[in-house]
């Protein structure tokens, strides 16, 4: 279901997206030439580059100044420059001990038929992509798992070397001036360190706005190529498992929050469901295709952006031609370093902003693995880190893991009780908060160990459920006590906001075994007098079995609902109802709690609707109560809603059937 980041080398103009191809690109010169008389008639040279003729090399001749031993840095994802890495491959004599450094590259190293790596030369990755997971697997690449946001400064100050830069930039303007395009990222701190800078020149790069110009007085040799920029597609996708996580996420973010895009499948599909949002912003390491939607709509403003309002603000892009068109000279756009655009205080200045990090494996206290797949280094830490952190700090911002519930085709849970030695730790349960499976959303900031466990078994796989279940309890995650009831995933389209009487307004949610403690709370702030009408006894705590059976309930023929109200960060429940189904009757009784501050207000027979709606809907006839004979609102609450009602008086109480259709009771 995710994958690493991969483009293939495409026309501009192509839609085949192609994943993990690699399709060599033919090159075409600048130059002008007369096959004919090639050999006789001068080369002309564009005419923007004519200030600069005593710079301008063939690739051949521009890396053939490159000395051994020297640090090498390539530059990233689309903007990789393929023809200077095409030729340093392919010299006859190449230099001794270079140690190749990058980030994304995309069919840039050379590899056999067979998907070997043919790679002459040592390398030093940030991110293990399908370009290079061979030359890791042969012990030709070291992968260095470091947030690259981090990379520029350890390359100012010489704890990562490079000696020279190899990059693509835009055709210079009239003042000399060219543009990174679509990628800036690491290059300004590479060139800036490195001894010789040699750039390959392409009159397809578009000329992005921010901080990416450099004057060409800056670069050693100038390479003419006409190359399209590499382009990608997120492949369309109707998998169940994507678009239920990314539902869930589209469903959690607001009007007017502050987006990080990522370039997995499930943060593309999440965009599509904010169709209906306003005031959207971006401030995100990458941008891809996903957000031209979202702008033609004019849903991406930025009007609530906190810094840098108005303008999209990124690293780098990958995506089509048509994203590189929407960039070329657009002030819209903005580009900055990767260290300015991660850091962490400016993503957490930002109004509401939501960070999506897609795992690999989670485990039942938090741990996140984002950079291992079956014990293989696969793909990397990108950014994510400081995202999460600057969203988890942000005024109403989300930080959000997303993982499949499986994998390898249902035969093994992503969701563990501890993470498989294969899995690293790339996140820890300090910085975990929102986490999002297929099977529903679980939040674990500020969570205890037990708290965390019951969150994500609920949202884990159902064939998994019980094993992960039984093991936290082996493990001393949960108690013996502890029981577990639904098996389903969480039916988020039942969840529904009303406005009450008082024009306060609630959501109505089915509840959740995690809901045990609120719902302790909740009990806690009845009156005594309210316990006995609730209980018909005084109750002075509610024991743990008492506290599942109103929210860890199985949903067939146990269900509750709460109403809540605050974030969902920090929710606090102030009603619970619930039903529970005689089969042998097919009627249901129910029981109320509404907390003080909340009575007298309509939400009351506000649960009772939402549970007449659900029952009805389920096939069940009606719904009886046992009520205090005192308890004259609670007998209105359940007579309301239904034409259909008999009371009978029973000394203390009364029994109250209320059917959802005309037909007659049936006897017990």
């Amino acid at each position: 279901m995710f994958e690493e980041f991969d483009v293939t080398p495409e026309p501009a103009g192509a839609t085949d997206p192609g994943f993990f191809n690699r399709i060599a690109v033919g090159l075409s010169d600048l130059f002008k030439r007369d096959p004919a008389n090639e050999a006789t008639q001068p080369v002309e040279l564009d005419p923007r580059l004519l200030p600069y003729a005593d710079k301008v090399a063939t690739a051949e001749e521009a890396v053939a100044h490159i000395k051994s031993g020297s640090h090498v840095f390539i530059g990233t994802a689309s903007a990789t420059p393929r023809t200077l890495v095409a030729a340093l491959e392919t010299m006859s004599m190449p230099p001794a001990g270079l140690e190749l450094m990058h980030f994304i590259t995309s069919g840039a190293f050379p590899h056999d038929e067979q998907g070997r790596a043919t790679t002459r030369f040592r390398h030093r990755t940030f991110f293990v992509g399908s370009d290079i997971r061979a030359a890791v697997k042969q012990g030709l690449a070291d992968y260095v798992p470091l947030s690259i946001a981090r990379v520029p400064q350890l390359i100012e100050i010489g704890r990562i070397p490079v000696d020279v830069a190899l990059i693509q930039v835009s055709m210079p303007d009239e003042f000399g001036y060219v543009s990174l395009g679509v990628s800036v990222d690491v290059i300004p701190a590479a060139i800036a360190k490195a001894r010789l800078v040699i750039a390959e020149v392409n009159p397809f790069m578009p000329r992005s706005m921010g901080d990416s110009t450099f004057h060409l007085s800056r670069f050693d040799y100038l390479v003419p190529v006409a190359t399209p920029v590499l382009e990608y597609v997120h492949p369309a996708t109707e998998e169940r498992v994507v678009e239920q996580i990314a539902r869930y996420i589209g469903g959690i973010i607001e009007d007017g929050s502050t987006l990080q895009i990522g370039l997995g499948r499930v943060t593309s599909a999440a965009l599509k469901y904010l169709s209906d949002r306003k005031d959207i912003g971006i401030h995100s390491d990458v941008i891809t295709d996903a957000i031209i939607p979202l702008l033609e709509k004019g849903v991406l403003t930025g009007r609530r952006k906190t810094s840098q309002r108005d303008k999209i603000v990124t690293s780098f892009a990958i995506g089509t031609k048509r994203l590189y068109d929407l960039i070329d000279r657009n002030p819209l756009f903005c580009f900055q370093p990767i260290d300015i655009v991660a850091n962490t205080a400016v993503i957490a200045s930002q109004h509401r902003m939501v960070s999506v990090t897609q795992a690999f494996a989670i485990d039942l206290t938090g741990q996140v693995c984002v950079d291992q797949l079956r014990g293989e280094f696969y793909a990397g830490l990108a950014a994510q880190g400081e995202f999460l952190r600057g969203a988890s700090r942000s005024a109403g911002g989300k930080a959000i893991i997303c993982l499949a519930s499986t994998a390898d085709a249902d035969s093994a849970s992503c969701i563990r009780a501890t993470l498989d030695p294969g899995d690293g730790v790339t996140i820890a349960r300090t910085d975990v908060h929102y986490v999002i499976t297929e099977y529903g959303i679980a939040y674990l900031f500020g969570k205890s160990i037990r708290e965390r466990a019951i969150a994500l078994i609920q949202v884990a796989h159902p064939k998994f459920r019980a094993e992960l279940f039984a093991q936290a309890q082996a493990l001393g995650y949960l108690t013996a006590a502890q029981s577990l009831q639904n098996m389903r995933a969480y039916p988020v389209e039942e969840e529904h906001t009303v406005v009450l009487k008082d024009k306060r307004s609630v959501l109505l949610r089915p509840a959740v075994s995690s809901d045990g403690d609120s719902i302790r709370d909740l009990f806690h702030s009845l009156s005594e007098e309210d316990v006995f009408t609730r209980f018909f006894r005084t109750v002075r705590a509610l024991s743990g079995n008492d506290v599942q059976r109103l929210c860890n309930v199985n949903f067939e023929n146990e269900v509750a609902f709460v109403a809540v109200t605050g974030t969902r960060e920090n929710p606090q429940i102030v009603a619970q109802a619930c039903y529970f189904i005689d089969p042998s009757t097919n009627l249901a009784e129910t029981a109320f709690m509404v907390s003080p501050a909340w009575q007298r207000c309509g939400l009351g027979a506000a649960l009772q609707r939402r549970m007449a709606e659900h029952a009805a809907a389920r096939g069940v006839r009606g719904f009886v109560a046992e009520i205090m004979a005192t308890n004259q609102n609670m007998i209105r609450l359940a007579q309301a809603g239904s034409t259909n009602v008999t009371v009978e008086p029973g000394g203390t109480t009364v029994h109250v059937t209320s059917l959802f259709s005309d037909s007659p009771p049936t006897s017990a």
